[in-house]
């Protein structure tokens, strides 16, 4: 008996409805793993990029560092030479003042500059002009002065000129004074 006028079709599990919704599910699939996959590799290549900048971070700070050294040293080297540029030229004062000091009638041999004074020997025709041209400024600048003659030729007298200052006075002169701090 038969209870329908159809010839019965075989059924199947994937129906075009089936098919149709399949394709978009696997292709929604498609784009989550793809939208996944590429955000994997994304925060990969930013941890790079991440560690890339600190340790270009590093190095950079220390070139820093290095750089701060130098510049430092040449500071530090800066100021040596400008103080001995000071110095040079205060000694080329002292020593052309002590030049402009001595009279055209004394003649002058040799100089030596102490750390606290300076010996001087030369020539000079007598005693007299030795005392008042050149003794008498040597002593304003000096606190200790001493000369010895020797008979040279022609008359004329060699001298031995020894001249000190106190050690408070050139210690005065010589250091720098800092202003006292007081620990109220």
């Amino acid at each position: 008996m038969r209870y329908s006028y159809i010839k019965p079709r075989k059924k199947s599990l994937l129906t075009p409805e089936m098919k149709l919704l399949f394709a978009f599910f696997s292709m929604s699939l498609f784009m989550l793993v793809g939208t996944y996959g590429f955000l994997l590799y994304k925060d990969t290549m930013f941890i790079e990029d991440k560690n890339n900048i600190a340790m270009e971070k590093e190095k950079l700070e220390k070139n820093i560092k290095d750089m701060e050294a130098k510049i430092a040293y040449i500071e530090q080297q800066n100021n040596t030479s400008a103080r001995i540029f000071t110095q040079n030229a205060v000694l080329k004062d002292s020593i052309k003042n002590l030049f402009d000091l001595v009279p055209q009638r004394i003649t002058l041999s040799r100089a030596k500059l102490l750390e606290n004074g300076l010996v001087l020997y030369g020539i000079t025709p007598n005693k007299d002009i030795y005392n008042f041209m050149l003794n008498a400024p040597l002593r304003s600048i000096f606190q200790k002065t001493y000369s010895s003659f020797y008979p040279a030729e022609g008359g004329w007298l060699r001298f031995v000129s020894t001249n000190y200052m106190d050690e408070d006075e050139f210690a005065e002169l010589t250091v720098d004074k800092k202003p006292e701090t007081s620990n109220e």
